[in-house]
């Protein structure tokens, strides 16, 4: 099996660029930090502090999380509800990014997320996976972009679908995240030491799924 691990921060496009690269390659795409999310909403259902980490733990054997394709698009069970879309929500994103610092959640999710790796050729996208999820994965890249274009990039999104989006607030909330995600004890956001990083600042699209579908081709695989 070939394993594809494809790192970065918040809004570096990571989803969107892996499920492309996928696509064009014939991989099947994982996104890991649709896993976290499911966590995090499970938390927020069940009002559970995400900084109660007692509480977090104990809810984890009650979350059935599972991941099933159809038509080729990735959909996230939690407790056999669709919350695909439900995960995107913002403040679920905050949380995500908190509750995935638990060394407890990340144990529960990591044999989940490898298990993909066993069964089939895979892009993986995520916060570790190039270095504590799949460390033998065969391509590792750590996608990257300026803090200023992620949020630029998110207030696009959000205002394509008709929301409102308040610029400041948004990129606030990415440096926050940021700063979460690599200040975390347990596997923080780094890229891995053999790993090609790609910064998407000044890239479209399709530009920078050109450069990953190569970078792979250029391992012979």
């Amino acid at each position: 099996m070939i394993a594809v691990a494809i790192d970065g921060p918040a809004g570096a496009g990571k989803s969107t660029i892996a499920r492309k690269a996928a696509e064009e390659l014939g991989f099947i795409y994982v996104d890991t930090g649709a896993i976290y999310r499911a966590v995090a909403l499970a938390c927020i259902d069940h009002q559970v502090a995400i900084d109660d980490t007692e509480a977090v733990e104990a809810l984890l054997p009650q979350s059935d999380i599972r991941v099933i394709f159809f038509n080729g698009e990735q959909h996230i069970l939690l407790n056999d509800k669709d919350v695909s879309q439900a995960i995107r929500a913002e403040n679920v994103s905050m949380a995500a990014s908190r509750v995935s610092a638990i060394p407890a959640v990340r144990t529960f999710l990591l044999e989940f997320q490898r298990n993909f790796a066993k069964n089939a050729d895979v892009i993986m996208d995520g916060r570790d996976i190039g270095t504590v999820v799949l460390p033998n994965a065969q391509v590792k890249i750590f996608l990257t972009a300026s803090p200023e274009v992620r949020a630029r990039r998110r207030v696009l999104q959000l205002e394509e679908k008709g929301e409102q989006a308040d610029f400041d607030k948004i990129l606030y909330d990415i440096v926050q995240r940021d700063y979460n995600d690599t200040n975390r004890k347990t596997a923080p956001l780094r890229a891995a030491e053999n790993a090609v990083t790609v910064d998407t600042s000044e890239m479209t699209l399709e530009e920078v799924v050109d450069k990953i579908v190569g970078i792979i081709k250029e391992q012979g695989l």
